[in-house]
């Protein structure tokens, strides 16, 4: 599932490639994964569009219109937005088609179809319960340690909580654990005040990280010209169940479930 590094990722090919184009006409394969506000047709309000900026929210990718209205993309699963030439063949599952003035398409396609692609009025506030930006100026030691503190709820669902936290899931969950050392399942208001500020820069410096090597690509995620990305070569913890942990060497890496969620740890260097 595409989280904020490849949603990141996505967000700046797309701004090179369609900032500044006119959408001529939307094509919708499959209605229910394009939404336009009440009594309105997705295509026909979409059609003569101009793209004036793109940018991330979470995990959610944002077409600026020059109305004032915004297209708001959550690929959730399997979601894939990839810009293409006419000519070039299309993924399977492709639901929704917008095309450019230059002759070029952006495509939406989504194999599981649980993602959506949500035509939203100007000045919606369509985020008002998503978290904070991890890497947002707002992400100080001091928001970060009043988020966990007094908190009974294991520390990594509380990361995976997209109304505390807006754009991290699975994959960099696990990875920040393991970088600070600290076990999953720990009650977040257990966390030391030294451990809270080491998780928190673990956070930052995970995405950051995975951000310059062009997202994680473990199944279907690719970047916005259909190339998948690297960091899925430099996990250490993350899918490596039954594998000597890379830091200690002396323990394999477990899966266990915690929330509903594959969790991925070392019993030694996270206790």
């Amino acid at each position: 599932m595409p989280e904020l590094p490849e949603v990141e990722t996505i967000v700046r090919g797309l701004a090179r490639a369609v900032v500044g184009q006119t959408i001529d006409a939307a094509e919708v394969r499959l209605a229910r994964i394009a939404v336009a506000p009440p009594n309105l047709s997705f295509a026909r309000a979409i059609a003569g569009e101009r793209i004036v900026g793109v940018r991330r929210r979470g995990k959610y990718a944002i077409l600026e219109l020059g109305s004032g209205r915004s297209l708001v993309t959550s690929l959730r699963m399997t979601g894939r937005l990839v810009v293409a030439d006419a000519g070039r063949p299309e993924w399977p599952a492709t639901h929704v088609v917008l095309h450019l003035r230059d002759g070029g398409r952006l495509r939406f396609s989504d194999v599981r179809t649980f993602g959506r692609m949500r035509l939203v009025g100007a000045g919606e506030a369509w985020d008002r319960e998503l978290g904070i930006e991890p890497l947002s100026s707002g992400f100080t030691p001091e928001a970060f340690i009043g988020m966990l503190s007094g908190r009974t709820t294991p520390v990594k669902a509380l990361l995976l909580d997209q109304r505390r936290i807006a754009g991290i899931g699975n994959i960099y969950a696990c990875e920040a654990l393991w970088e600070a050392r600290i076990r999953p399942s720990l009650p977040s208001g257990r966390l030391t005040k030294p451990a809270m500020l080491r998780l928190r820069r673990t956070i930052i410096d995970v995405l950051q990280r995975a951000i310059e090597m062009r997202g994680t690509s473990i199944d279907d995620y690719v970047d916005a010209d259909g190339l998948q990305g690297g960091f899925q070569n430099s996990l250490s913890v993350y899918g490596r169940d039954g594998r000597p942990c890379v830091r200690c060497g002396t323990s394999r890496i477990v899966r266990t479930v915690l929330a509903a969620r594959g969790t991925w740890w070392c019993r030694r260097c996270q206790r």
